[in-house]
């Protein structure tokens, strides 16, 4: 798992000179907060043969300079029973801002993730929904939020591989 955290960190932190200050304990504690979130900073030091203040100081510096954005909590959407899940190509009227897309979006609970993309489409949505009656509702309510001139839903089936970049 190291190596597997590791190579995130590289594919993630090489930007300039942030890996320059990023030594192997601080990798050590990523892959610990990677690993066990939950886990007090004198648990991380003792894995990583620190004081739980040295830990702590090393965690605020990331987090000042950007290497850890934030802590979140990963919620089982099949525990919320929202289990049906579509990617939806969006088509606008015209040229529309990213900016007042992601307005238009970013109030609508069932988008968990938006992105403008390249080819024929011109925003990519990952949706959650209870059902598929849910789902209708949620692209009922994206279509009006826009200029939008039509939605392509692909619903899917199973997944595959699933991957937490960070």
């Amino acid at each position: 798992m190291i190596h597997c955290v590791n190579a995130l960190l590289v594919n993630f932190y090489c930007a300039g000179d942030v890996m320059d200050r990023l030594d192997e304990t601080d990798e050590r504690i990523l892959v610990e907060l990677a690993e066990h979130a939950r886990a007090t900073f004198a648990e991380i030091g003792q894995r990583v043969n620190l004081s739980a203040p040295a830990v702590k100081r090393r965690v605020d510096r990331m987090l000042d300079t950007g290497v850890i954005r934030g802590f979140t909590t990963v919620i089982d959407r099949n525990a919320l029973g929202w289990t049906t899940e579509a990617y939806v190509q969006v088509y606008c009227h015209g040229t529309i801002a990213p900016d007042e897309l992601r307005a238009a979006w970013q109030d609508i609970p069932e988008v968990v993730s938006a992105a403008t993309v390249t080819g024929t489409s011109d925003a990519l949505l990952h949706v959650l929904a209870r059902d598929m009656r849910h789902l209708e509702e949620a692209l009922e309510r994206i279509r009006a939020s826009a200029d939008i001139e039509r939605s392509e839903s692909i619903v899917v089936l199973s997944n595959l591989i699933e991957r937490s970049p960070g």
